[in-house]
């Protein structure tokens, strides 16, 4: 899969790349580079930036200058955030507690990328952690858990693994569709609701920002959905969902 950077308008560009496992399969990687009010940019996920793309990133950031921060939203995804802090050095890292612990060669800032210090500073930005399940699952190959984005001037909605589209791009013009993790079930939280509590956050989601024309999911491929699409295909990726979910409880 070779590297591209799409302008989805409005300070907002998602670029996509290559992430192989074991070395032979590649299931895509992501990172979104964001214009603040200010004039300067933050990034969030990181990636390992090369040739065209990475001149444009660095044509538009004054060769990285006004690059002010990145943020790792997903804590399982670590693999580029230490060459992330070579390219940008003057930026601030923020990542989640697994990060600091998995990638402790990178200068990370003490505030965790979600928390309120955090997420309060990027007005630009709206953010949601998932409830009824964890952030940070115990077993290490359980990654549904991650910080949701949305840009409302572009529209665009950047999401690492906890929703995601279907491999078969080619489908996508017929029938736009999101998909929960497959891991969900078994990121569900000991606790009597999860599934509901789950469930009943996604469909918030599906209502708030139901609007996404942009929708940028790691490991698969960005779709572009037409008014009210995204809500629509959340809601009914929930519902199909939901009695297995609630059943785990």
């Amino acid at each position: 899969m070779s590297d591209s950077m799409s302008d989805l308008g409005s300070g907002f560009w998602n670029i996509r790349g290559s992430f192989r496992v074991g070395g032979i399969l590649d299931v895509g990687a992501q990172c979104s580079l964001v214009r603040l009010n200010s004039g300067k940019f933050i990034f969030l996920d990181s990636y390992k930036l090369t040739g065209d793309v990475r001149d444009e990133v660095m044509a538009l950031t004054d060769n990285g200058k006004k690059v002010e921060a990145v943020l790792n939203v997903h804590p399982f995804h670590t693999t580029y955030c230490a060459q992330m802090a070579k390219d940008f050095p003057e930026a601030i890292f923020y990542g989640s507690r697994r990060h600091r612990e998995q990638v402790p060669e990178v200068n990370w800032s003490e505030d965790l990328v979600e928390s309120n210090a955090v997420t309060s500073r990027y007005p630009e930005l709206e953010f949601s952690l998932p409830k009824g399940i964890y952030y940070i699952a115990p077993d290490d190959k359980i990654h549904a858990g991650s910080l949701l984005v949305f840009h409302p001037a572009s529209k665009s909605f950047h999401v690492d693994d906890t929703f995601m589209t279907p491999p078969m791009k080619i489908l996508d013009a017929l029938l736009p569709e999101v998909l929960l993790s497959p891991t969900t079930k078994a990121a569900l939280l000991d606790e009597p609701d999860a599934g509901k509590q789950y469930c009943d956050w996604a469909m918030a989601i599906a209502d708030k920002w139901g609007d996404t024309r942009n929708f940028c999911a790691a490991h698969t491929h960005r779709i572009e959905f037409k008014a009210g699409e995204f809500g629509q295909a959340l809601k009914k990726a929930v519902d199909k969902a939901r009695p297995k979910l609630e059943d785990a409880e």
